[in-house]
């Protein structure tokens, strides 16, 4: 087990290099669904906390209603992987919404986009089709493909043990 403030950073620079993330839920009846989402990290020396921009569909707002938890995990073909399990929240507000769809206008490339190229978008972050998932990590993992193809390197694991999930 390593401390969050040594697996936060590397678990940042891997996830934002690799970008896009299979983040599953789970419906009402126990079943997973998985999706390819883009979410943006934020660490601030303490806290971690993810950051999704999506459309609200009845679907997704079932799941986390249902189950308020995801997993995101990231893979690239260099075998690097990370994992986030996460306590989500929707944020439907235009103060929040707005936050976030800067967050990724002003974010560096590859993670940084401008929000206003999804049709369902047009209108900006006070749309009704834009949401903001929070995501609040209680476990992250973190293995740099060397551990895979040659044995070499290290995996970073954090699991909260505090029992917050916020």
């Amino acid at each position: 087990m390593n401390a969050l403030d040594r697996v936060a950073p590397a678990f940042i620079d891997m996830a934002h290099s690799i970008v896009w993330a299979s983040v599953a839920t789970v419906d009402s009846d126990g079943k997973p669904r998985t999706r390819i989402l883009h979410p943006i990290w934020e660490w601030d020396g303490t806290y971690l906390f993810g950051w999704i921009a999506t459309v609200p569909t009845p679907l997704k707002r079932d799941h986390v209603a249902a189950h308020p938890w995801v997993s995101v995990s990231y893979w690239t073909t260099s075998h690097d992987t990370c994992a986030a399990d996460c306590l989500v929240e929707w944020y439907t507000d235009d103060d929040t919404c707005s936050a976030v769809w800067q967050k990724f206008a002003s974010a560096p490339q590859p993670v940084g986009y401008d929000p206003a190229i999804i049709p369902q978008w047009k209108d900006g972050p006070t749309a009704e089709q834009f949401a903001a998932l929070r995501l609040a990590p209680y476990r992250l993992r973190v293995m740099p493909g060397s551990m895979l193809t040659a044995g070499r390197g290290e995996v970073l694991t954090w699991n909260d043990s505090s029992g917050r999930r916020d």
